[in-house]
């Protein structure tokens, strides 16, 4: 069986910071992106190295504000292989113009912080009627909505899918779960409900890994566990790069190791079929080599 891998949350850092000017949100920049920057083609090059066919690039706020005028960019060049995930206010009185304008640079998805970013709120904005505008515009464009929150925030989410069902809602590092205590995770008790909630998505990304094998049973014990909570089909691969340490190739190896528990169909979903849905614009575009059952044993 192949894997076709479509990474959903990759940055990218312009090394001209004359054409794309360093603003970062709330006035504090990322240690990762000032340390570790990747450009556009870095991203490339290890893409095609870690065997990745797609990718949905995600805007740093952290570096950029909301300028998303470097994603829009590399977008543009390889349309067949990427789209955008963008950044903006959405509380501003021109939210649905700036949509518009973003939509027309390829945007693919919107995403929204509450917390674990450089700066931390409350959250409470995500709720506000003033925002629903740009989510009902979401639902007409078949966009998805990107939240990175922590459990705190996870109540907020719970209106939004109601309020907004057919708006597509993927949460950030699958929201930072508490996984301590271990099996059955009862401090995961919130996340978990979220599953009832068919738009409702997580992103596994390497802090999950990092937290999964951290946690009491592993994670040869969470991920079949979040699985049989969400199904496959609402889970996806995101690898931080390069906000994670590590290379590309690198970081898709430690997803190897932590889905080893997990049957072929679960990790296709979870590599890259959820991706598919999650980014239809992807599903339609040109494929890169897959990674087939022999790549994932070479980089275990």
């Amino acid at each position: 069986m192949t894997y076709e891998i479509i990474d959903i949350h990759p940055h990218i850092i312009s090394t001209d910071a004359g054409k794309y000017p360093i603003a970062p949100q709330a006035g504090h920049r990322s240690k990762w992106s000032a340390l570790r920057p990747a450009d556009f083609d870095q991203l490339i090059a290890a893409m095609d190295e870690a065997g990745i066919a797609k990718a949905a690039i995600v805007h740093s706020s952290t570096t950029y504000g909301h300028d998303n005028s470097y994603v829009a960019d590399s977008v543009a060049s390889q349309p067949d292989r990427f789209t955008g995930v963008f950044s903006f206010d959405l509380l501003a009185r021109d939210a649905l113009e700036t949509f518009d304008y973003w939509l027309g640079r390829g945007m693919g998805g919107i995403r929204l912080f509450t917390g674990g970013a450089t700066h931390q709120t409350d959250g409470s904005w995500l709720v506000d009627p003033a925002t629903f505008p740009v989510w009902e515009r979401c639902a007409e464009n078949d966009l998805t909505m990107v939240i990175q929150t922590t459990p705190a925030g996870l109540v907020m989410v719970a209106d939004l899918a109601r309020r907004f069902p057919s708006v597509r809602i993927a949460l950030d590092h699958c929201a930072r779960p508490v996984l301590a205590g271990g099996p059955p995770y009862d401090a995961c008790a919130e996340l978990f409900e979220l599953a009832r909630f068919e738009n409702v998505y997580l992103k596994i990304t390497p802090k999950t890994f990092d937290l999964a094998q951290a946690a009491p049973g592993g994670a040869e014990a969470f991920f079949p566990h979040l699985v049989a909570v969400f199904g496959a089909d609402h889970l996806a691969f995101g690898s931080n790069y390069p906000a994670s340490a590590g290379s590309l190739t690198e970081l898709v190896a430690q997803g190897n190791k932590c889905f080893e528990s997990l049957g072929d169909e679960d990790r296709a979903w979870i590599w890259g079929r959820t991706a598919k849905v999650l980014y239809p614009m992807l599903a339609n575009q040109g494929t890169a080599r897959p990674c087939t059952s022999e790549d994932w044993r070479a980089a275990q």
